[in-house]
């Protein structure tokens, strides 16, 4: 695939390189890369920008809780 798919500019992009994310069997590990380096640019493992800022803050959340 060319790389420029999972880098869209509009919305209807993310949805394409989501739905290519959906059936890759490294979609996972491809997530957990991203989030682990932070990394604030793309589609990776079918999640776009938003969504990894999400999910990163769920974790410190949960992180957080059982802290005190």
């Amino acid at each position: 695939m060319a790389p420029d798919i999972f880098f869209p500019s509009d919305g209807m992009g993310v949805l394409v390189a989501q739905r290519i994310c959906a059936e890759c069997p490294v979609a996972d590990q491809c997530l957990e890369y991203a989030l682990e380096n932070h990394i604030d640019h793309g589609v990776w493992g079918g999640a776009s920008e938003r969504e990894r800022r999400r999910i990163l803050r769920r974790r410190r959340s949960s992180h957080t809780v059982g802290v005190g």
